[in-house]
């Protein structure tokens, strides 16, 4: 019978901890991911998982048990934990009794092919995970063709973003860009129009033309975006809003961007 991880001194077991950790993950070109929709999402996708982590004491999903045992079959390593020991390692509600080790990617902008309907959303230094999980998960609704990190953005391999993504991750082209110089020089090589969002900008959304290829422009949750990058947009768009608030959620202001995008795209 294979043995049962219960010790969380196990090698393994302080890797999956060390793992929570950006330095870490940079380091090791690997990242954990939790809960059977994630992990069934990047195995179907192809990406390389290192170990899968399975607690049988939880895992009661037969279809989820079968694909462990193929993957096993095929090659991957399983490792079987106990199950106070794979709660206490997984931060998730709920834990199904499935997670991962996944080798990470990391593309450059080189590698985003901007066909005729493109549609990309760009983040400059964002820095809240969940919000980056949810804006390539409604990418990726939307049939979005990536997203662009732009210079000190929050890492995609952070176990809140990988959460929040819902398996999304594994679907989405992430790509990185060490300045917003690099991307304003790629969208122009490639005919991206770059639309950028602010509040004090004078054209409404709902009234923009959306034209593919292009990509959306949101800057950090506190600051929005810097002055020269409204000035080298192509093209400047607010969300009305005409409560007591004068902000949206990075997330929430992405996703109505992106569907506003897919309307104008299927109406025109």
């Amino acid at each position: 019978m294979t043995d049962i991880i219960t010790s969380a001194a196990n090698p393994l077991a302080k890797r999956v901890k060390l793992l929570a950790g950006r330095k870490h993950r940079r380091r090791e070109g690997a990242f954990v991911v939790e809960g059977l929709q994630p992990v069934w999402a990047a195995v179907e996708a192809g990406w390389q998982v290192e170990t899968l982590l399975v607690a049988p004491g939880l895992l009661t999903h037969q279809a989820a048990w079968r694909m462990v045992e193929e993957q096993e079959r095929a090659g991957v390593a399983v490792a079987r934990l106990g199950a106070e020991l794979f709660q206490r390692l997984v931060d998730r509600d709920g834990p199904g009794g499935l997670a991962a080790i996944v080798r990470s990617r990391d593309g450059g902008l080189g590698g985003l092919s901007a066909r005729g309907g493109a549609v990309f959303v760009a983040l400059d230094r964002i820095a809240n995970p969940g919000n980056l999980g949810t804006i390539i998960r409604t990418v990726d609704a939307v049939g979005g063709a990536g997203v662009i990190l732009i210079g000190d953005t929050v890492d995609p391999y952070a176990p809140a973003a990988v959460k929040a993504s819902m398996g999304s991750l594994f679907a989405v082209d992430v790509v990185r860009t060490p300045d917003a110089a690099e991307f304003f020089s790629w969208a122009a090589e490639r005919g991206v129009a770059v639309v950028a969002t602010s509040g004090s900008a004078e054209e409404d959304h709902w009234g923009a033309a959306y034209d593919p290829p292009l990509a959306f422009l949101l800057g950090s949750e506190r600051e929005g975006l810097a002055e020269d990058l409204l000035a080298r947009a192509s093209r400047r768009v607010r969300i009305p809003m005409v409560g007591t608030v004068d902000s949206l959620n990075i997330g929430v202001a992405a996703s109505i961007m992106l569907y506003e995008a897919r309307r104008y795209g299927e109406n025109r």
